[in-house]
């Protein structure tokens, strides 16, 4: 569903924080923000099921539905003394592929969700419109970012780094090693670049990070990736269920698996739940301080 560039749910942006499901910022026009939904609301369950020791991924699972289903969250907001319960009316949410825009003093900022397919197309367009401005750098954020299509991470790999650079290697046991390079000289290959990750960078993500970082092409800033580098083939079983069997690993550049420690930033910086409730985002700030002052 992800991949087509639309879902159904209740519209909301999440990551872990301190251990905790938190929700980062509810999507314009989504159910959850017509819920009342906030950014820093704590989820602790999803219809009565506590999320304390669940992945991401499998409380993403239990708040996704079909449209028009109801879900009971049970939410702990700052300033508010008992956990209360917020019913959502889930529907079909429209992912917005890129946010883009021009921060203050004259820094650039592109945040992609996810590489569907649509993703290089959409960071293309958003590219030329902001460079257009002259900017003085580059915030390309991938906090969050799940990961995709393999092609799409080539893509928008290949719009920071230059013609021909290795972006990484895919090996499978009895096959020859394959490397992917960058197709063209992208708009963006000098312009000074921070990218932002966090553990929610995942997969085509960790490439695109991992690829300009070895190019020593930008700066990493934020917290360590989730550590997705393997490839998996799905057979569809007869009963509904599927069987995913890895037949391929991922390497970085400098030859490093991308499978199980993840990427560590060139400069770490924690996001809090305490930041989120006041609306801060520090990882954004050192990305901006860092672009205009060089350090």
């Amino acid at each position: 569903e992800d991949m087509q560039g639309s879902f159904e749910g209740i519209g909301a942006t999440v990551d872990m924080v301190d251990g905790r499901l938190t929700i980062i910022r509810p999507l314009p026009d989504s159910p959850a923000l017509a819920a009342g939904l906030e950014a820093g609301d704590v989820v602790l369950a999803v219809d009565d099921e506590p999320l304390k020791g669940k992945t991401i991924l499998e409380a993403i699972t239990l708040i996704r539905g079909p449209e028009g289903t109801v879900v009971r969250l049970l939410i702990e907001r700052k300033g508010i003394g008992e956990p209360f319960v917020v019913p959502v009316t889930r529907g079909k949410v429209d992912l917005p592929v890129v946010d883009s825009r021009m921060l203050e003093h004259g820094i650039a900022y592109v945040r992609l969700a996810e590489f569907n397919a649509v993703s290089g197309k959409r960071v293309r367009e958003a590219l030329s419109e902001l460079l257009a401005k002259q900017p003085k750098g580059l915030v390309f954020d991938l906090r969050g970012n799940p990961g995709g299509f393999l092609h799409m991470a080539v893509d928008v790999a290949s719009e920071f780094l230059p013609k021909d650079a290795l972006i990484l290697t895919e090996r499978e046991r009895g096959k020859p090693a394959r490397p992917y390079r960058a197709t063209v000289g992208g708009p963006a290959t000098e312009i000074p670049l921070v990218v932002l990750v966090n553990g929610g960078s995942a997969s085509a993500a960790e490439i695109v990070a991992g690829a300009i970082h070895d190019d020593s092409r930008g700066v990493l800033i934020g917290e360590r990736t989730y550590g997705k580098g393997s490839v998996q083939n799905t057979h569809e079983l007869r009963d509904g269920s599927s069987l995913r069997v890895t037949v391929a690993r991922w390497y970085l550049p400098s030859d490093t698996s991308l499978d199980g420690e993840g990427i560590e930033p060139d400069i770490v910086v924690a996001l809090t739940a305490d930041n989120v409730a006041a609306k801060r985002d520090p990882q954004l700030e050192r990305a901006t301080s860092y672009l205009l002052e060089g350090k």
